[in-house]
């Protein structure tokens, strides 16, 4: 089993990780490419600057005049003796001068590469048979790589070919690449030290919020679910924190909810079970009229169980999203409705005051549901006789167009001390007797409600009755709750 303290600090290593590989590859790649565009940088220079040594040797050959003769040159040997007083090697260059297999000029002291003195370059360079074209080699030796230009030269007069070398320590200049690419190396180990451990705090202070969050988590228990997760910044993680926090407030308010409802439950139906059991076991079995009463008893009490577990039924369905299912309704006809229905809870006289002749989105079923039950306590709470009143009508509340359906009695009213408790599970008036109903039928109303995005309200005139209505928000055809 995997321990949940470690996985931040894995998530961590993993980013980190991830980042420097990021920046290593990304170095690796400059660097490489970097090393392939000098090398072949080098390569074409090196062989620029040879060419143009055989290009200057040609042209002196062709337009000079031989201080000797005073005449064109018609001595290799002279050629090339101007040719190298012209030219000033670069760094890590040589030149020497052959006649024939013998080396007969060499380049001024102040040149550090010295061809001559490499005797397995003098060999390669020999070895080859002299030839009309220019060839241009890479000779590698013990010493060192060289990469040189060899120039056969003969003019009118000589009687044998002589040669013109010049040569780049080839070696050398890849050292001169290789040294920057290992500064480059140095510096790229620089730069991925800065950058894990810049990268180490900024993924740790992004990962803040989700050690924060495992902190909170560590201390909610079903004892103490009231803690939050700190909520910084404006980032994805502290939306992902207030998302968080909003989950746990549905999370306290349905364990609250829930513990509510089994305790309430628990009293509820500790009563009816105690009285079903205190008659079962006084009842006398040999005396019929004992018998029928504590049958009658038994089954009252049982019939309001029932009626109490199909009301939690309810409450228990409207937690879900398809506890109310709108759709486009006739609220004139709906209210009609109701009014036939309602006539038959009782002796009063019902009546609609005001109608609403609109299509509005919303569960027929539940407000019929919820107006019943409405007038179903106006009812319990009215003389017979008296008027009850049903009404719709439009009303503007914050720039919104809310849908109010009311039901008015003239019955005796709630409390003013009453009216914070009648919303409460379980919850009745003091003018409510237990035998009056579960106590949930309000909190199924308001379920509905909530359940159009509206709200319950209560006015109460107490001695004169008191006016109960829902105000939903006007949604068109088509929209969903």
């Amino acid at each position: 089993m995997t321990k949940t303290r470690t996985r931040p600090y894995s998530i961590r290593a993993r980013l980190i990780s991830g980042m420097l590989l990021l920046v290593s590859l990304t170095l690796l790649i400059a660097g490489a490419t970097g090393y392939i565009v000098q090398r072949h940088a080098l390569n074409e220079r090196l062989d620029d600057e040879l060419v143009r040594s055989a290009q200057e040797l040609q042209v002196l050959s062709d337009t000079g005049i031989a201080p000797s003769t005073l005449s064109p040159y018609d001595k290799a040997q002279d050629l090339i003796y101007r040719a190298m007083q012209r030219t000033m090697p670069a760094l890590h260059q040589g030149m020497v001068g052959l006649h024939g297999k013998t080396v007969t000029w060499t380049a001024p002291d102040v040149v550090a590469l010295r061809l001559e003195g490499d005797q397995q370059l003098m060999d390669a360079v020999n070895s080859s048979a002299p030839e009309q074209e220019i060839a241009l080699r890479t000779i590698p030796t013990d010493a060192t790589t060289y990469r040189a230009i060899i120039v056969p030269v003969k003019l009118s007069a000589d009687t044998d070919y002589s040669s013109f070398v010049v040569a780049f320590d080839y070696s050398a200049e890849i050292a001169e690449i290789n040294r920057n690419m290992l500064i480059f190396g140095a510096a790229g180990a620089v730069a991925m030290a800065i950058a894990a451990g810049a990268s180490w705090f900024f993924v740790s202070r992004m990962l803040r919020p989700i050690r924060q969050l495992q902190h909170t988590a560590k201390l909610i228990s079903d004892t103490d679910i009231a803690r939050r997760v700190e909520i910084v910044g404006n980032d994805e993680f502290a939306h992902l924190a207030g998302t968080i926090n909003e989950m746990l407030d549905r999370l306290e308010t349905a364990l609250s909810t829930q513990r509510q409802l089994l305790d309430d439950v628990g009293h509820e139906l500790r009563t009816p079970t105690t009285i079903i059991s205190g008659h079962l076991q006084l009842m006398e079995p040999e005396d019929p009229e004992d018998v029928r009463a504590s049958r009658e008893i038994a089954l009252d009490e049982l019939n309001r169980m029932s009626l109490l577990i199909e009301d939690l039924v309810t409450l228990a369905k409207s937690n879900r999203p398809d506890f109310a299912i709108p759709k486009p309704t006739p609220v004139g006809i709906l209210l009609d409705e109701i009014l036939d229905k309602a006539r038959a809870l009782g002796d009063r006289h019902f009546r609609i005051n005001g109608r609403v002749d609109a299509d509005v989105q919303l569960d027929p079923l539940r407000i019929t549901q919820a107006m019943l039950q409405l007038c179903a306590n106006s009812v319990k709470f009215s003389e017979p006789g008296t008027k009850i009143t049903l009404d719709t009508r439009w009303v503007e509340r914050q720039d919104h167009k809310l849908l109010r359906l009311s039901v008015t009695d003239e019955g005796c009213g709630i409390r003013a001390e009453d009216l914070p408790r009648i919303f409460e599970r379980f919850g009745r008036g003091s003018n409510a007797v237990r035998t009056d109903g579960s106590g949930l039928g309000l909190n199924i109303v308001q379920a509905i409600a909530e359940a159009h995005g509206g709200e319950l309200h209560v006015i109460s005139r107490p001695g004169a009755g008191c006016e109960v209505f829902l105000e939903i928000p006007v949604r068109q055809p088509g929209a969903t709750v």
